[in-house]
């Protein structure tokens, strides 16, 4: 059973990252299937290797400049994956009508208008969000927000249904159960541990709401998701947590 578990982990540290797995790990889609539940770790490793880059960039530059090499390592560490699908989405809700124009759009490799403004939006409010977090708390932030991020993708699998006949999210496509959702869920809370008790509750209320607004446009123009929606539904929560840390009523 651990050696199964680890096949599962491994096939998602597999799918979205560049990092090397065992040789001992197949190339099969029954593992991609049952690895949903390992989503929010492999956010945990991604946050926690870009925490490390972000610490020992911050003992000679600047928080600015750490921030940014934090960011850079996420999006080697990634292949700029989940920022693609970003990209790709807003292109094709932007620039599409019908849901068969939608996901042409989508599917075209080439970057767009809409999706070109709003990845470079993103990553400056990315980038903005961090610097203006305590810089003591940016580890956690880093680790707690790829974490919590990839559970609001993973709460897609559970809600919506795929709406590609083939593509590279098909084998995820299956729709997970509450087992496995609510095993993630746990998975992605550790990590808040680590932060003060208010703003990490604020960061997952704007991750939360950032995600049902996309989930309803989903469903509402194309009837479920694609691989471009589960990314872009990462990078926006991510950045909606970021910014909730930074909420302040006083």
């Amino acid at each position: 059973m651990l050696r199964r578990e680890l096949e599962y982990f491994f096939a998602a540290l597999r799918f979205f990252t560049r990092l090397p797995v065992p040789a001992w790990v197949g190339h099969g889609s029954i593992a991609l299937d049952h690895s949903a539940r390992y989503f929010p770790a492999v956010g945990i490793l991604v946050g926690a290797l870009a925490a490390l880059v972000y610490l020992l960039a911050s003992s000679f530059w600047p928080t600015t400049l750490a921030v940014l090499a934090a960011m850079a390592s996420a999006l080697y560490l990634t292949g700029a994956f989940h920022e693609d699908g970003w990209s790709d989405m807003v292109d094709g809700f932007g620039g599409g009508w019908e849901k068969a124009q939608i996901l042409n759009i989508m599917k075209d490799s080439r970057i767009g208008s809409f999706g070109a403004i709003a990845l470079v939006m993103l990553l400056l409010a990315r980038f903005c969000a961090l610097i203006e977090i305590d810089a003591l708390l940016i580890p956690a932030a880093l680790i707690a927000g790829h974490s919590l991020s990839r559970f609001a993708a993973t709460t897609l699998l559970h809600g919506l249904d795929y709406v590609r006949d083939e593509g590279k999210a098909k084998p995820l496509a299956t729709r997970i159960g509450s087992g496995e959702l609510a095993f993630a869920g746990g998975t992605a809370l550790l990590p808040l541990l680590l932060l003060p008790a208010l703003p990490a509750a604020l960061g997952c209320l704007l991750a939360a709401l950032a995600t049902v607004w996309l989930a309803r446009l989903y469903r509402r123009r194309i009837g479920g998701y694609t691989g471009d929606c589960l990314g872009a539904t990462q990078q926006l929560a991510e950045v909606a947590f970021y910014c909730g840390l930074l909420c302040d009523f006083s």
